[in-house]
């Protein structure tokens, strides 16, 4: 579904943020991708994304290029941002999510069936009106959600979900992304807390200096996180059997 070859990128200050970056991922998928800051996460996210053209390299979505086919790969590609507020563009909820599918040209009654699905989905059909600046931090990342959801992507990519939610919006957080990967959509997510997701994910990657370092199967990796410069998760650290965020 995704191919990205020989992946390079670097900003006009020097700065090489990724170096070589070769990854396939498959249909369905639900990828960690993991690393200290300044690895590259955000970047690679932003090339998948077709916000960002890269120096050098290629990424295929469903045989589309991320970077000359952008408007093919924005229907089926959405990112969430680490800060939502950064993408929330609307007064209300429902003007919030609209905004996407108004901008792929659709006609008035099919965004408003998207807008009231993709609200379904995320549990905010009662908060429709609301405006966003009253949201709480969980309502806001569910609402920038909705938002890539009503576009119908088949690809979410999720930088860095968990930051600045508490315990409960954490949770909150997290099931509406399982239950995304149970409905078909292929997941990747960028975190510095591998534990919240790893009880979840299909495969992770490991990211350092713009290298994907290791790629495989957590139970195969998991145990030699701190080598690259990640945290191990604490059923790691204390010698226990894998365990999920959601008990």
């Amino acid at each position: 579904m995704i191919q990205i070859q020989n992946l390079h990128h670097r900003y006009p200050d020097g700065t090489y943020a990724l170096k070589g970056i070769h990854l396939t991922i498959s249909k369905g998928e639900f990828i960690l991708l993991c690393g200290p800051n300044g690895s590259g996460k955000t970047t690679l996210f932003r090339a998948m994304g077709g916000l960002l053209k890269p120096s050098e390299g290629s990424i295929l979505i469903n045989g589309f290029d991320a970077f000359k086919d952008s408007f093919q790969v924005r229907q089926r590609v959405g990112l969430v941002f680490q800060d939502p507020d950064c993408q929330i563009v609307g007064e209300t909820v429902r003007e919030d999510i609209a905004f996407g599918p108004e901008n792929l040209g659709l006609t008035q009654k099919e965004v408003s069936e998207r807008v009231n699905w993709a609200m379904e989905m995320m549990g905010l059909q009662g908060l429709s009106e609301k405006p966003c600046y009253l949201l709480s931090g969980g309502e806001k990342k569910r609402l920038a959600i909705a938002g890539v959801m009503a576009m119908k992507p088949e690809v979410i990519l999720f930088d860095e979900p968990f930051s600045s939610l508490d315990y409960p919006g954490i949770q909150e957080v997290l099931r509406y992304m399982i239950h995304l990967h149970q409905e078909g959509h292929t997941l990747m997510v960028t975190t510095h807390d591998v534990e919240k997701v790893i009880a979840h994910i299909t495969r992770m990657a490991i990211l350092r200096h713009g290298e994907i370092q290791a790629l495989g199967e957590p139970e195969h990796l998991v145990k030699g996180l701190s080598q690259f410069g990640v945290r191990p998760p604490c059923y790691v650290l204390l010698g226990k059997e894998k365990m999920t965020w959601l008990e």
